[in-house]
């Protein structure tokens, strides 16, 4: 017999004259001659309810040991329930005791704080909030490759191990396979050429520069995958491991990079809304009310255009004592971006060229040279959630970026030869994925949206 899913049955609310399911046991109440079970199996966020009676085999050592948490077989009927809430339950013909569960089982209780969940990570999968939180995760990420497929990209598995620092801020993590009680040395300093690579390594802070390398050969193309930042930073929004999408297209300028960033936002927005209508029902109600009509906002809505210019000409005309003082040169703050958001355009705004000491050598240097083809993609509620740019397609201005900057042109020199042979204007843009899941649920700490948060003194599951 084939076992179904709760939420096939569920959603279709059919009568049937034999099932089997498995799952959970979330609660179990005995009365004198049965049993309700509410059983979940974390295809949805409602549990199914089973009615077990006394006189079908094996109750004693079967359903009256199903506790809390423990995981059983059902063989039975679906039937119309009689209570409220759902459509249908089961009649149960035999349950299945799989794996017992006893008392000290840490999810006994219906509502935890997410910090306390944080200290047992293998369980917290179980909770209904974390449950409704990787459904959205799993929708989100569907919905990227769906829209970047429908759209002619070609998906990219860049490098997780690269010698390039596509940031130029070194906050890198090293990779080496050295002895590190005998590290060999050079004029004093650690011989990187005696290491696996033969060079010195680390984890990729971005797939950017690799992705540019495909768009020149195929368009249009786009990575998604893990990125590592060795970023001491406690807060709410950042993690040392966590996940970027980037795509890349050639033939394309900053106005066509921003056409793509905000078709893409919708996309997602509309996707999650469309398919994970329950699980953003529960968000709606426990983390932020009113956040379904929220993004249904966002998606509906044209995103104002304005430079960083024009930016700080709002904030300095806003009147508001904003913690960090506004002049031009800053780089955004978060207090900043809510206020451009959320007061001044009461809607999704791209700011584009800034200065270009605040921004990456590969930006497209404007025409005066002050400013760079960049843009940031701001939102209620979080602030930035998208950062891109039109590339600097001119090798001769590349050049002299990398060396302003500080950086090795030999580190760069096939970076350059893109320029070299058959440079094509280019532009791309980077979204945190985790950020993503942030703004489409609620919740308020990234943490809490990432399988397993890789954080300063923290690498264990």
């Amino acid at each position: 017999m084939n076992k179904e899913c709760i939420r096939n049955i569920l959603s279709e609310g059919k009568v049937s004259s034999k099932i089997m399911i498995s799952g959970w046991v979330r609660t179990r109440r005995d009365s004198k001659d049965f049993s309700f079970i509410e059983i979940n199996d974390g295809s949805c966020l409602k549990n199914l309810q089973v009615i077990a009676d006394q006189d079908i085999p094996g109750y004693e050592e079967n359903v009256l040991q199903a506790n809390t948490g423990a995981s059983i077989e059902v063989i039975g009927e679906i039937c119309e329930s009689q209570g409220k809430g759902q459509k249908v339950e089961i009649k149960a013909k035999k349950i299945k005791l799989l794996g017992d569960c006893p008392a000290d089982y840490p999810l006994q209780k219906k509502r935890h704080t997410n910090e306390f969940l944080r200290t047992i990570s293998h369980l917290r999968p179980r909770t209904n909030t974390f449950g409704a939180a990787f459904r959205v995760r799993h929708a989100a990420s569907y919905a990227i490759h769906k829209f970047f497929n429908d759209n002619g990209f070609i998906n990219l598995h860049s490098p997780i191990i690269t010698a390039s620092d596509c940031e130029g801020a070194g906050q890198m993590f090293r990779v080496t396979a050295l002895d590190i009680e005998n590290l060999p040395k050079k004029e004093g300093k650690v011989d990187f050429s005696k290491d696996f690579f033969g060079e010195e390594t680390s984890l990729t802070v971005s797939g950017q520069l690799e992705a540019e390398i495909f768009a020149t050969a195929f368009s249009k193309v786009y990575t998604f995958g893990p990125t590592f930042r060795a970023e001491n930073s406690n807060t709410t929004r950042h993690l040392a491991e966590f996940w970027m999408i980037e795509p890349e297209m050639a033939f394309c300028d900053l106005s066509g990079n921003m056409d793509v960033a905000e078709k893409f936002i919708k996309y997602v927005i509309d996707y999650v809304l469309t398919n994970c209508a329950e699980d953003m029902d529960f968000f709606n109600k426990w983390y932020e009310k009113g956040i379904i009509q929220k993004l249904q906002s966002i998606r509906k809505a044209k995103f104002a255009r304005i430079t960083y210019k024009e930016a700080i000409e709002a904030l300095e005309k806003s009147g508001k004592d904003f913690e960090y003082p506004v002049s031009w040169g800053i780089d955004l703050q978060t207090e900043h971006e809510r206020y451009l958001t959320e007061e001044y355009a009461k809607k999704p705004v791209f700011v584009t060229n800034y200065p270009k000491e605040i921004k990456a050598f590969y930006m497209r240097l404007d025409e005066g040279e002050e400013t760079v083809s960049a843009m940031d993609l701001l939102v209620p509620r979080l602030g930035e959630i998208i950062g891109g740019s039109q590339r600097e397609e001119r090798e001769d201005v590349l050049r002299q970026r990398i060396i302003d900057n500080d950086l090795s042109e030999k580190d760069y020199a096939w970076y350059l030869e893109l320029r070299k042979y058959g440079s094509v204007p280019h532009a791309g843009f980077g979204l945190g994925f985790e950020r993503l899941i942030m703004y489409l649920t609620g919740v308020s700490n990234i943490r809490d949206v990432i399988p397993f948060p890789r954080t300063p003194g923290n690498a264990r599951i």
